[in-house]
C-alpha cells in the first residue's frame, strides 16, 4: 500500500512539473504561438498565395490557347440545306466538331513587362507579410516585458506589505506591553489596509497584462498561464550601446520589409507603364483550325444519306494564318491609362518616400530616447540605492521610537517609488535596445 501511495505521488509530482513547464511561456515561445495563430498575419499570407498565383498564370498566359467545341442542330420549316444550297421546308439535322489553337507573336512586349509586374507585387506581398509578422512579434514582445513589470511592482508590493505587516505586529506588541498608545495601531493598521490595497492593484494589474498578451497571441487557454521569469531566461541584458542614427537607417534601409515592399512597388508601378504602352503597338497572332462536320441531308447518288464515318472523313477542313490588329483610335483610353499609371508611379514613389523618411524619424527618436534612457536608468538605480538606505534607517529608528510612523511611510513610499520608477525606466530601455537592434539588423525572432 505504502509503495503505491509513493508511485502515485511520484507520478503526481511528475505531472504537476509536466503542467508548470507547459504553462511558463518564454519571449520566443509567444511570438511563435502568435505567428501560427494570429489571423492578420494568416490574411496577409493568403494575399501572398494569391499573388503567387498571380505571377503563376501570367507566364502561363505565355502559352498557346487550345479551344473544341461541337455543336448539334436541327433545322425546323424553310432553311438552306447546307449540302445543295438549296432551300427546303422538310426537317433535318446536323453537328459539326472543330478545334482551334492561336498563340500572340507579338503584342508590344505586353506579356513579358506583366509577367514582370506580377512579380514584383508578389514580392511586394511576401515583403509586407514579414513586415506584419516583425510587427505583431514586437507587440508580443511588449506585452511579454510589460507582464514582466508589473510581476516585478508585485513583489515590490508584496514587500512593502510584508514590511507593513511586521510593523503592525511589532505595534501591537508595544501596545501590549504600554510602551505605545492604541492611536498608534490604527495608523499601523491603515498603513497596511493601504500596502494591501496596492499589492491587490498591482495584481489586477497583473491580470490585465497577461490577458493583453494572450490577446496578442491568441491564445483561447487562459488559465495557469505564466511567463518565464528573467533568471530563466538570462534577465534583462541593458547593454549601453554607441549609436548613431545614420548608420542604423544604413543598415535598416537595406533589408527591412516595409521599405523593400515599398520598393517593389515602385518597381511594379513602372512595368505597369509598358504594360499599358503596349496596346499602342500592333498585335500579331498565328492562328489554325480544324474542323468537320455531318449533315443529315448529304446523300449519294442513289439518295442515301452518307454514313457518319464517310462524312467526319470528306467534311474535314482545315485552316492555319495570321492576324494583324492595328490600334487606330480607342476614344483616347489607351493614352489616358497611360497617364494614369505614371500618376499612379508619381504616388508610389511619394509614398516609398514617406516611409523612408517615417524609419529615419523613428530611428532618430529611438537614438535619442536610448540616450535619454540610459542616462536615466543610471540614475534611477542610484536613486533606489539611496532611498533603500533612507528607508532602513528610518525602519531602525521607528523601531527605537525615534520618529512617527508619517515619517516611516513617507520613507517606505519614496523607497517604493523609487523601485517602480526604476522597474519602468528599465523595461523601456530594454524594449528601446531591441528595437534599435532590430532595425540594425541583429535577429531577435526566429521568423521565417
Amino acid at each position: 500500500m505504502a509503495l503505491k501511495l509513493k508511485a502515485f505521488l511520484l507520478l503526481l509530482s511528475f505531472f504537476t512539473l509536466k503542467v508548470q513547464a507547459q504553462s511558463s511561456w518564454s519571449l520566443e515561445e509567444c511570438v511563435a504561438y502568435a505567428m501560427a495563430h494570429n489571423l492578420e498575419v494568416k490574411d496577409f499570407e493568403y494575399v501572398s498565395q494569391s499573388g503567387k498565383e498571380n505571377y503563376r498564370q501570367s507566364i502561363r498566359n505565355l502559352l498557346p490557347r487550345i479551344d473544341a467545341s461541337t455543336g448539334y442542330n436541327i433545322n425546323y420549316g424553310r432553311s438552306t440545306d447546307p449540302f445543295t444550297n438549296d432551300v427546303v421546308t422538310n426537317e433535318f439535322f446536323s453537328n459539326g466538331y472543330s478545334l482551334s489553337s492561336s498563340i500572340d507573336l507579338f503584342q508590344g512586349f505586353l506579356k513579358m513587362n506583366a509577367i514582370k509586374t506580377s512579380r514584383f507585387i508578389y514580392e511586394a506581398n511576401l515583403q509586407e507579410t514579414l513586415q506584419q509578422k516583425y510587427l505583431l512579434a514586437f507587440r508580443v514582445m511588449r506585452a511579454f516585458y510589460d507582464v514582466r513589470f508589473f510581476e516585478e511592482l508585485v513583489e515590490v508590493a508584496k514587500g512593502q506589505t510584508e514590511v507593513s505587516q511586521a510593523n503592525y505586529n511589532l505595534v501591537k506588541r508595544q501596545i501590549e506591553l504600554g510602551l505605545k498608545a492604541g492611536a498608534d495601531l490604527y495608523e499601523s493598521e491603515s498603513l497596511l489596509l493601504s500596502d494591501k490595497l496596492n499589492l491587490t492593484q498591482s495584481e489586477n494589474k497583473l491580470e490585465l497584462a497577461k490577458l493583453q498578451l494572450m490577446q496578442e497571441m491568441n491564445l483561447e487557454e487562459r488559465e495557469n498561464f505564466f511567463v518565464a521569469s528573467k533568471k530563466q531566461e538570462g534577465g534583462f541584458q541593458k547593454v549601453f550601446q554607441a549609436i548613431h542614427t545614420d548608420s542604423i537607417y544604413q543598415q535598416a534601409e537595406s533589408f527591412l520589409p516595409l521599405l523593400k515592399a515599398q520598393e517593389f512597388r515602385v518597381n511594379a508601378a513602372r512595368k505597369q507603364i509598358d504594360v499599358n504602352r503596349a496596346y499602342l503597338y500592333p498585335s500579331l497572332s498565328l492562328y489554325a483550325n480544324i474542323g468537320t462536320g455531318y449533315f443529315q441531308t448529304t446523300r449519294d447518288t442513289l439518295g442515301n444519306t452518307i454514313e457518319f464515318r464517310n462524312q467526319i472523313r470528306d467534311n474535314t477542313y482545315r485552316a492555319v494564318g495570321l492576324s494583324l490588329n492595328i490600334p487606330i483610335s480607342r476614344g483616347w483610353s489607351t493614352r489616358s491609362r497611360i497617364k494614369q499609371s505614371k500618376i499612379d508611379l508619381l504616388r508610389v514613389e511619394n509614398n516609398f518616400e514617406i516611409q523612408k523618411q517615417t524609419v529615419y524619424n523613428d530611428i532618430q527618436q529611438l537614438v535619442v530616447e536610448n540616450k535619454a534612457l540610459q542616462n536615466e536608468y543610471a540614475q534611477s538605480l542610484q536613486k533606489v540605492k539611496a532611498q533603500e538606505l533612507t528607508f532602513l534607517i528610518a525602519q531602525r529608528r521607528y523601531e527605537k521610537g525615534l520618529i512617527s510612523i508619517l515619517e516611516l511611510t513617507t520613507a517606505k513610499n519614496l523607497f517604493s517609488a523609487a523601485q517602480n520608477e526604476n522597474l519602468e525606466v528599465g523595461l523601456r530601455l530594454e524594449v528601446n535596445n531591441s528595437t534599435i537592434d532590430f532595425y540594425r539588423g541583429v535577429s531577435l525572432f526566429n521568423i521565417q
